[in-house]
């Protein structure tokens, strides 16, 4: 480098090594060359400090990633995670944030299974396992209309009910669930769904999930949903590394007041559905990708990742047979019934 070839040259001077020979004999270059030395290996240190320290700095929210959503000339890359040592309090702050984000941007997040009372809700959780909640919704009206009651359904002909839940998938498995989970309401709650965790895993298919589905949006009581899409999202997030539900739920509800529980599930839930999907999210159209450490995981090009938009952010129906007003009033399209044209 530049620094030796001076220090070289210095320390030769005209008479080449002859100079620093006759310095040393007198003590003075020992005092000058050594002093150089340390000099060099102390900046030569310096540099090497900063480069380490500029290598392990944490970037979070990359800046292409912001660049990527106002519409800039997009690069694909992929955002460096976030320290290990990220704070308890950084962490909390970053998760509520994102929440917050989302909530603005879907004001309108709801159940997107049709229900009209906590027993329809039960069921038609039930019966979305493994399947969409479009196809549900497609299919619920035919069951409700025919066993409007948990008393209807617990007495109903198996094959019959089969018939009706076949576009559900596992229909025989989802037949055998529904029609236990109904017999056990009409022997040990009166035909009434009750409204604690302990009695709702009790009954036939439920699981914690569905219990809190319907505590949450029938009852009123906050819960964690923990779905497919809300085990990924948290996970690229790095709100928790966990991959069991329970304790993915037990490690993000501590990061949350127990009040924004059920809305931060439909949050998170619509952001895995409509944006970031789990083969090729939209990265380059989604609003909280300044916030996203797996920025880059997907599509960047804005104009791309818009082409990869669901529901009513890409202009289409959306799962709900009824939805909300509210949703209709952001643009919402309701979800065609089963075998509707188009």
């Amino acid at each position: 480098m530049v620094v030796r070839r001076d220090s070289a040259v210095g320390e030769q001077g005209p008479g080449g090594g002859r100079k620093a020979t006759k310095a040393a004999k007198s003590g003075v270059g020992d005092v000058v060359a050594g002093g150089e030395k340390a000099a060099v290996k102390k900046a030569s240190a310096k540099k090497v400090a900063t480069k380490k320290a500029i290598k392990k700095k944490p970037v979070i929210a990359p800046e292409k990633a912001t660049a990527a959503v106002k519409g800039a000339s997009a690069v694909k890359t992929v955002a460096a995670k976030p320290p290990t040592g990220e704070s308890r309090t950084a962490l909390v702050r970053r998760a509520r944030r994102i929440n917050r984000e989302l909530a603005e941007i879907y004001p309108y997040a709801h159940p997107e299974l049709d229900f009209e009372n906590s027993f329809q809700l039960l069921v038609a959780t039930v019966l979305s396992a493994q399947t969409t909640d479009l196809r549900v919704n497609q299919t619920t009206p035919a069951l409700f209309a025919k066993y409007p009651t948990p008393e209807d359904l617990a007495v109903a002909v198996p094959e019959e009910v089969e018939e009706i839940l076949r576009p559900c998938g596992f229909f025989r498995a989802k037949t055998k669930s529904v029609m236990g989970l109904s017999k056990a309401l009409v022997e040990n709650h009166g035909g009434e769904v009750p409204g604690r965790l302990e009695d709702l895993v009790k009954l036939p298919g439920v699981g914690r999930k569905t219990a809190f589905v319907v505590l949450g949006n029938a009852f009123g009581r906050p819960g964690i949903t923990v779905d497919t899409h809300f085990q990924r999202l948290v996970r690229r997030w790095k709100w928790t590394e966990q991959t069991d539900p329970d304790k993915i739920e037990a490690e993000i509800g501590a990061l949350f007041p127990k009040g924004d529980w059920t809305d931060l599930s439909h949050h998170v839930i619509w952001h895995g559905r409509r944006i970031c999907h789990a083969r090729k999210p939209a990265c380059g159209a989604c609003p909280i990708a300044p916030l996203c450490p797996a920025y880059g995981e997907g599509e960047t090009d804005p104009e791309k990742a818009k082409k990869l938009l669901k529901y009513e952010k890409g202009g289409f129906p959306g799962q709900r047979l009824n939805p909300p007003k509210s949703y209709l009033d952001a643009g919402g399209k309701p979800a065609p019934p089963l075998g509707a044209a188009g």
